[in-house]
C-alpha cells in the first residue's frame, strides 16, 4: 500500500522540525515557573492533551478552523498573544494570569499554546503538504515522548540549575519567547 509508506528521512525531518518549533528545552523556565505557581504539573495530562491536539489538527485543522470561521492566521495571532503575555511575566516578574488550579495549568497554557501552539499547528499544516501523514504522526509521537520526559523531570532540572540559574534562564528565555510571539504575530498579521 503506497499510502502506508514509512520513510526514515521524512520521519527524521518532521521530528527535527517539530522539535525546533515545540522547543521544550527552551520552555523549561516557563514550565518550572508554572509548576511553582500551580504546585505541580500533570505531565501525563499535558502530554496527552498536546498530542491529541496535534493529531486532531493534522487531520482536521483547516476544516475545524473554517467551521468556526477562523482562519489559520487569526489562530496564530491568538496563540502569539498568549505567548506574549507569558513572556512578559517571565521578563518583568508580573503576574498577568491569575493562579490556576494545577489541572488547568497543565492544559492552558502548558499543553496549549506552549507545547501545541499556533506555531506547531501551522507547521503541521505545512508538513502535511510535503510529507506522508504516517511519517508526521511518528514525528509527533517521538517529540511528545521527549516532552513527557522533560515535564516529568522538571524538579531535577530545577535542582540542577539552582535559583540564580533559573532566574537568568527565565529572563533570557522570556526575551526569546517574546521575540517568537512578536515574529508569529507579525508574520500572520501581514506586518
Amino acid at each position: 500500500m503506497e499510502y502506508l509508506k514509512f520513510d526514515f528521512n521524512q520521519i527524521l525531518s518532521t521530528s527535527m522540525i517539530l522539535f525546533a518549533i515545540i522547543d521544550i528545552l527552551g520552555s523549561i523556565p516557563v514550565i518550572i515557573s508554572l509548576r511553582t505557581k500551580a504546585g505541580h504539573i500533570q505531565s501525563e495530562k499535558a502530554s496527552i492533551v498536546a498530542t491529541v491536539l496535534m493529531v486532531l489538527f493534522l487531520f482536521a485543522g483547516e476544516s475545524l478552523l473554517s467551521v468556526i470561521g477562523v482562519d489559520v492566521q487569526s489562530f496564530a495571532i491568538a496563540g502569539s498573544l498568549v505567548i506574549f503575555f507569558i513572556a512578559m511575566e517571565m521578563v518583568l516578574g508580573i503576574n498577568f494570569f491569575k493562579e490556576e488550579a494545577p489541572e488547568t495549568v497543565s492544559i492552558v497554557p502548558l499543553a496549549f499554546p506552549l507545547i501545541a501552539g499556533a506555531g506547531t499547528m501551522t507547521t503541521l499544516l505545512s508538513l502535511k503538504t510535503e510529507y506522508h501523514t504516517q511519517n508526521i504522526l511518528i514525528g509527533i509521537l517521538l517529540n511528545m515522548l521527549f516532552v513527557y520526559f522533560v515535564l516529568k523531570n522538571t524538579a531535577k532540572l530545577e535542582k540542577l540549575l539552582g535559583k540564580s540559574g533559573l532566574n537568568v534562564l527565565r529572563k533570557a528565555f522570556g526575551v526569546i519567547l517574546l521575540a517568537i510571539a512578536i515574529k508569529l504575530f507579525r508574520s500572520n498579521a501581514g506586518l
